[in-house]
């Protein structure tokens, strides 16, 4: 099998991938958490406004969800096949949610009747709610595991056995994060009453995260078997949970003493830790079978040939600095707060 740097080919995919979705999970996070509090906005400036501070990015975000997709395809047809067999209806669900919150933000103010913009502003708040809160209940079931048999094929039910309590307590705890996320963001591109109003109501969200946070960490330490096996066999790892809890705690540090952007930063770090986390106990496997770890879908055995993933490498190496330099020009493009003019929405 060839390797780079010591790393096999399927390995390095699965960095790859690792790394697509959590920069898909890092910037959407803060527009879903954004629209999260939509409905917490009284007055319809106030709307506009956090609206149009993710206006520039959020269908620019959306390409860390596409180009993730693709290279999980690409890269481990089989997990793409038999996870999507398992979660068809929360991804159905997202992909009509990713579809209803575009419009709203399209729409909203395409009319000044009151029903119109308040009917979208629904769509946009339940939309964002429900995409991040899903996003957490599709982590659960990773980490908890589905039930395939033989030739990897998807052996359990199809509606709401996805709905597990742990499943529930991820996707509150993802809800949670992602609303701490874009309260943070909110924060720095905007001023006044609304920047006020977003200093308390971030208060309230870093609470919800922290509980539900240290809840479900409790949990999955007691319930999900073989989370800290590799933990045991390699201690030097246990920096990656040291770190997750430094970068949890700096938060509410920050944002008390005004260091917003900082704050970003360090909730921006949480997430990234977390999935790191996560990503450090599945390995090899990508889907655990609850029914014999046998057939478990596993980096080696759900990978494309070795001449695919080389290939697939090369582009890697070629595109990322060009994304990277697009996504640095656009975020530089768009810094400061947000003014309302004709163009906006």
């Amino acid at each position: 099998m060839e390797t780079i740097l010591g790393l096999d080919y399927p390995t390095l995919w699965y960095l790859v991938v690792g790394l697509l979705f959590s920069g898909y999970a890092i910037l959407e996070g803060f527009d879903y958490g954004a629209g999260a509090w939509h409905l917490f906005f009284k007055k319809d400036l106030s709307r506009r406004i956090a609206i149009n501070a993710i206006g520039p990015l959020w269908d620019a975000n959306q390409v860390w969800l596409i180009i993730g997709g693709g290279a999980l395809f690409a890269g481990f047809p089989v997990m793409y096949a038999t996870m999507l067999s398992a979660m068809y209806i929360p991804f159905m669900l997202f992909l009509m949610l990713l579809v209803l919150r575009s419009a709203a933000i399209k729409f909203r103010s395409a009319e000044e009747m009151k029903w119109w913009r308040r009917t979208w502003d629904i769509v946009y708040f339940v939309s964002n709610t429900l995409i991040a809160f899903l996003l957490g209940v599709v982590l659960g079931n990773l980490l908890q595991g589905f039930e395939i048999g033989e030739n990897f094929g998807y052996q359990g039910g199809i509606f709401f056995s996805f709905l597990s309590p742990y499943a529930l307590m991820v996707g509150l705890t993802t809800l949670f994060i992602f609303m701490t996320q874009g309260a943070i963001f909110l924060l720095l591109k905007t001023e006044g009453r609304l920047h006020a109003r977003l200093t308390f109501l971030l208060k309230k969200g870093m609470i919800f995260f922290i509980l539900s946070f240290a809840f479900t960490s409790f949990y999955t330490l007691i319930y999900i078997s073989g989370v800290t096996d590799k933990f045991k066999e390699n201690p030097v790892f246990f920096i990656l949970p040291a770190l997750a809890f430094l970068a949890v705690a700096n938060v509410p540090r920050l944002v008390s003493k005004k260091k917003y952007e900082y704050a970003l930063v360090f909730s921006s770090l949480t997430m990234a830790f977390l999935l790191m986390l996560v990503a450090f106990q599945m390995y090899p496997v990508l889907l655990p079978s609850t029914i014999d770890p046998k057939y478990s879908v596993t980096i080696y055995n759900a990978a494309s040939s070795q001449k695919s993933l080389g290939i697939m490498l090369t582009i890697v190496l070629i595109g990322a600095p060009l994304l990277a330099m697009y996504f640095l020009f656009l975020y530089r493009t768009f810094n400061g707060k947000v003014k309302l003019d004709d163009t906006s929405y």
